[in-house]
């Protein structure tokens, strides 16, 4: 999401919105009936429903998918290759952005996203309805895998630029605020997941869990995801909506032009988040895997414990927008990179020890995340011009994720589990790398510029 700037001067969308009406007509109305209010809870109800749906999945991959779908090898390997799987909706993200981006400039934008949330909450409900391997074997498997591309296709697709909406319509000095708005989508998320989850595993005997109470979450991913649909067609629909975009200029771009013009931007971007992309899943998903299967600790202890750390992010969401508009954008998102590379020297130790030590190690990593990640998206992408800034916001998002988020849990818990927890350090240390020469690139660049 780019960080607010003022908006350009209105120019031709290249979207099929509605044309501005003339002057006196209902649709020339001035805009400020859709508020900076209505815009923030469309985007934390959109943003937590899509959290909803991949977090759902995560959570499955530790509890449910090694033995329902993979009950041929041991715990260990099916989980990894169940993590596989995890993969693959990041990996299929980017081609969604680009089409669907297409399809938004033949069609419109509300036809894209209706198109999209209802691929996401199908193909999620979907899962709901798949039997596992003991009755259809490795078409069990081919049919989750496809099932999961359709997931990180539709993704791609919700993109409807509320986020970027907001932070143009954001004050000066609360550039900040508003762009940490968005970002509460992903604990939000994450707490109903897990709370589902937790509910159905300590209410169910494990065999009718891994029977058929497994299958609920999936169930409610659709109704959730129709819930905001609605709530973004509210605001996507109306004329007023549509002409703070073309005043905003944000309309999707062709993207081997963006590549092009701009394809520098959209790689740095992309580093520039890349601590906290890199911390997402080895606080959420990998602890999970982690401890349960070492029995460090019953599954109820350890879920219960991240629902904690994920109201400890939604306050480190929250705060992250005060500090950056005290200290800077940049400046928080480089310090707390360096926080978290100190936290990851501890991490091994963190992992090992007793069950006080796993919940310090979830518990402060939230904590960083939830600092981290406010103020994560859209760092540098400012540095987009207006006709570029739509559709590079969203290729900037897409390639944080594959690059920091998508292969964190196979890699980390493959390398720990055969050499050691140091590779918690070292992936961690790499991602913080990253965002530190990135957010330097790109001063370096402004400053020449």
């Amino acid at each position: 999401m780019p960080s607010a700037s003022h908006a350009s001067p209105p120019v031709a969308s290249t979207t099929s919105a509605r044309p501005q009406n003339p002057p006196g007509s209902h649709g020339a109305r001035d805009h400020a009936s859709v508020k900076p209010a209505d815009i923030a809870v469309g985007v934390i109800i959109g943003r937590a429903s899509e959290y909803f749906d991949f977090f759902v999945f995560g959570i499955a991959c530790v509890l449910v998918f090694p033995a329902v779908f993979f009950p041929f090898v041991d715990r260990l390997d099916g989980t990894l290759l169940a993590f596989v799987l995890l993969s693959f909706a990041f990996i299929a993200r980017p081609f969604g952005t680009v089409a669907f981006m297409a399809a938004e400039r033949r069609w419109g934008r509300s036809v894209k996203l209706t198109a999209a949330l209802f691929i996401l909450g199908g193909t999620t409900a979907a899962i709901a309805f798949l039997p596992g391997y003991n009755a259809l074997g490795f078409a069990a498997i081919a049919l989750l895998a496809a099932l999961r591309i359709c997931q990180g296709l539709a993704l791609g697709g919700t993109w409807d630029g509320l986020p970027s909406l907001l932070a143009l319509n954001a004050p000066p000095r609360r550039r900040g605020w508003y762009a940490m708005v968005p970002q509460l989508g992903a604990p939000i998320g994450f707490i109903f997941a897990a709370v589902l989850f937790l509910f159905l595993y300590d209410s169910l005997k494990l065999a009718d869990f891994l029977d058929w109470g497994w299958r609920y979450p999936f169930f409610v991913a659709f109704a959730i995801n129709v819930v905001a649909l609605f709530a973004r067609l509210r605001l996507v629909a109306t004329p007023e909506y549509e002409q703070m975009l073309q005043k905003a200029q944000l309309a999707p771009a062709p993207v081997g032009e963006l590549i092009r013009e701009r394809g520098a931007n959209v790689v740095i971007g992309a580093f520039a988040a890349l601590a906290s992309y890199a911390l997402f899943h080895l606080v959420t998903i990998f602890p999970l895997s982690w401890i349960t299967l070492r029995s460090m600790q019953p599954v109820h202890d350890v879920l219960t414990i991240q629902i904690i750390g994920a109201v400890i992010a939604i306050a480190g969401v929250i705060a992250s927008g005060s500090i950056a508009d005290r200290f800077g954008r940049r400046n928080t998102l480089g310090t707390i990179a360096a926080l978290i590379g100190i936290f990851s020297l501890f991490a091994p130790l963190l992992l090992d020890g007793s069950s006080v030590q796993h919940d310090v190690f979830i518990l402060i990593g939230f904590a960083l995340l939830g600092l981290s990640y406010g103020q994560a998206a859209g760092a540098v992408t400012a540095n987009f011009s207006a006709q570029y800034r739509y559709t590079g916001a969203a290729l900037t998002s897409d390639l944080a994720w594959l690059i920091g988020a998508a292969f964190a849990p196979l890699v980390v818990l493959g390398l720990s589990a055969h050499f050691g927890l140091a590779y918690v350090s070292v992936y961690l240390l790499s991602g913080v790398i990253c965002t530190l020469a990135a957010l330097r690139i790109n001063r370096a660049l402004e400053l020449q510029g």
